[in-house]
């Protein structure tokens, strides 16, 4: 049966570069859609740049362009990336397009018909000069700790403390200069706390047949259940006041959507320009009961917008829902995350521009990739050592050391009854098992598998040893059949290989005078009647020097620039909208340094958290179980050492602060999803174990700077 697929993956803000970490997800997704389209189905993959917000805006009149000017520059720069690696959307546009307008107004209105839009008063810093609102980090001013100037409105650079805007001392625009003023605003929100919401949200979460295990529990944290007194999800807003660059809202002058709105909108307006242009039904794709497919490939930071805002946005509105959202990991680069004091935070660009195959990248990443949320690494060594292994001296080799006989002494024809070999028949009876790990997402595991086949071809080339058959006219049937055997094992390798070495796959169809392969091609067979050409060599070896070049091109130095004495309008902070799908990064800072930079200590999420339930762990000597309630974040489970120093009735309602961002461990006893924070002296002894605990006022959820 053929499917019809709409496939997209997040969209590239506007106001960067695309990096590798980036490309994890691009690539994944392509592998996925090359190999749905090889499978016979309608499948169309729309993209577009993300191309609204303040960040845009003001980045913008630093360069002293227009915003249009730079989305314009920027989408050719993308754009000319995600060719260089074959990345094949269908279409790839903008999110400042009509269509875009229309369809976010279009929902807009639709549920504001549905009573879910509110009004609410909000207070901000506001530049009088400039005439907008001001984001933390376009505040400046003195620390309020150590009296440091030119710190931005959320952290000081200098003595690594962190505060509220309205904390500095001077304060003044980043953008104009300007002390900025206090200053309320009507905003719009969308009533995601609406017990129509929470229910709707709580179903589609929690369908079986929609979102990863990992997802599903964390959506279960976020939506709730019924029983417990449902959803802790805060209403979400929708708008931003002008100046900004972004659509106006209707009916509401100076009233713009925020960027988080008219993004994910983007996906359909990119496939409604498919539709005009391919002649499609738009409403027959987008409409509640649509027998078509609707996937998402996004990185994992970015799921509460696309599996709560977006599905509730489109039910409420009238639109089919997401037939599944695909969520994965970050990339580390040998064992760390990318940096530009190493060279590893590496630009789609600067690869390309070294002269590194793209398809080393995407081979690489297939063997890793998996349909978990797990981080995947990018060891360097690893991926010198395993290309020229695999692809060069493995799968390549095959058709090197076998198509020259061929064409030198059979006029390039193949001996029909060496395709009913058991080597072939072995190849093609593991056709269904790869497309099942394709369909499922299990890259690393189809690409081991066909490594596991491309071995057994050169077992059995090493065994019958054509070179040596070579020099014995009397073996020219058996060097006929060997080198046809092998050449047809390296077309199916190639089939199954074709998702992820696209230009590769041409090169052999070309050499080899076949179709294009596609899935149902398993059994078909080379063909006596059409010759194979001359071999013509399919990919080079990975050279370290390149590596290196590519590492000392990405290279930047430690040294900060100096900063200037005042600000002005040119001077904006690097601000981005922090949707950056699959990428971990960071500023390295020397081994040798005893103090953390802003940064590192930022990455530390720290939250207020009271402890619902405590808990002690059967079988354990020192833990006692955690539940914690982190208001609109949900709730999460912690292992905690203090069995010793606290009794579990003693802890149950206490306020504390616990690591809301740690990595989740999975130990003897269940998931623990964060750390509670304790004082005791340098032993670490029970004896002087005290949890940390907030000043009256605090609350679940709020965040400790």
């Amino acid at each position: 049966m053929t499917r019809r697929l709409l496939v997209t993956s997040a969209l590239p803000y506007a106001n960067g570069q695309i990096h590798i970490g980036h490309l994890v997800e691009y690539i994944q997704t392509d592998i996925w859609v090359r190999f749905q389209r090889m499978r016979g189905h309608e499948v169309w993959y729309a993209g577009a740049d993300d191309t609204h917000g303040t960040p845009i805006m003001l980045r913008a009149q630093s360069e002293s362009i227009t915003p249009k000017q730079l989305i314009e520059r920027v989408w050719h720069e993308h754009k000319a990336d995600f060719d260089g690696f074959m990345v094949s959307f269908d279409h790839f546009g903008s999110t400042d397009c009509d269509e875009n307008r229309e369809l976010a107004q279009d929902i807009y209105r639709k549920l504001l018909a549905a009573n879910l839009i509110e009004k609410r008063d909000v207070e901000q810093f506001y530049d009088p000069v400039k005439a907008m609102f001001l984001p933390d980090r376009f505040v400046k001013g003195e620390c309020p700790k150590c009296n440091a100037a030119d710190q931005y409105g959320d952290s000081c650079e200098k003595c690594g403390a962190t505060y509220s805007p309205t904390d500095l001392k001077n304060p003044y625009s980043a953008v104009s200069g300007a002390a900025p003023v206090r200053k309320s605003s009507e905003h719009y929100f969308f009533k995601l706390s609406d017990p129509r919401c929470e229910a709707f949200l709580r179903e589609w979460t929690q369908a079986s047949d929609r979102l990863q295990p990992e997802v599903r529990n964390k959506m279960r944290e976020w939506v709730g259940d019924a029983s417990d007194g449902g959803s802790k999800l805060g209403d979400w807003d929708i708008s931003r006041d002008a100046p900004y660059f972004g659509f106006e809202i209707p009916d509401a002058p100076g009233k713009y959507f925020y960027v988080w709105l008219d993004a994910p909108v983007g996906y359909y307006a990119s496939f409604q320009q498919i539709c005009a242009r391919e002649g499609l039904d738009f409403a027959e794709w987008t409409q509640p009961g649509s027998a078509t497919e609707q996937y998402h490939f996004i990185g994992k930071d970015i799921l509460y917008f696309h599996t709560l805002f977006w599905p509730a946005m489109l039910h409420f509105a009238g639109y089919r829902t997401p037939t599944n959202v695909f969520a994965h990991g970050f990339l580390t680069v040998d064992g760390e995350k990318m940096s530009k004091s190493r060279g590893t935070f590496i630009t789609a660009a600067s690869y390309l521009q070294q002269g590194l195959n793209p398809e080393w990248l995407r081979y690489y990443f297939a063997a890793k990739l998996n349909a978990s949320l797990e981080d995947i690494d990018l060891s360097l060594d690893d991926f010198v050592a395993r290309v020229n292994s695999d692809l060069v001296g493995k799968y390549v080799n095959i058709a090197s050391r076998c198509a020259g006989f061929v064409a030198k002494r059979f006029d390039g024809r193949i001996d029909v009854a060496a395709l009913s070999h058991p080597l072939v028949a072995q190849l093609r009876a593991t056709a269904d098992d790869i497309a099942a790990l394709y369909e499922a997402r299990e890259f690393a595991k189809a690409m081991r598998r066909v490594m596991e086949l491309t071995d057994a071809v050169n077992v059995f080339v090493d065994a019958e040893k054509p070179w040596e058959l070579a020099k014995l006219d009397s073996r020219d049937a058996d060097l006929h059949r060997v080198c046809t055997v092998a050449l047809e094992c390296f077309r199916l390798l190639t089939l199954y290989l074709k998702p992820v070495l696209p230009a590769v796959a041409g090169k052999v169809e070309a050499f080899l005078d076949v179709p294009p392969l596609a899935w149902a091609d398993v059994d078909r067979g080379l063909d006596a009647e059409r010759p194979v050409q001359a071999y013509q060599h399919l990919m080079q070896r990975v050279d370290t020097k390149l590596v290196d070049a590519l590492l000392a091109a990405n290279r930047q130095t430690l040294e900060a620039p100096a900063k200037p004495a005042k600000a002005t309008p040119a001077q904006t902070p690097p601000t981005t909208k922090d949707t950056t799908p699959g990428a971990a990064m960071s500023e390295a800072t020397p081994a040798t340094d005893p103090h953390i930079s802003i940064d590192d200590f930022a990455k530390v999420d720290l939250r207020i958290a009271r402890i619902a339930k405590a808990e002690h762990v059967e079988g354990a000597d020192k833990l006692l179980r955690l539940e914690l309630d982190l208001g609109a974040m949900g709730t999460r489970q912690v292992f905690a050492g203090i069995k010793s120093a606290y009794a579990p009735e003693a802890l149950e309602g206490r306020l504390t602060v616990m690591v809301a961002n740690l990595a989740p461990r999975k130990m003897k006893f269940g998931m623990s999803e964060g750390m509670v924070l304790a004082a005791s002296d340098e032993t670490g002894g029970v004896a002087g174990l005290f949890i940390l605990s907030p000043d009256s006022g605090a609350q679940p959820g709020m965040k400790v700077r």
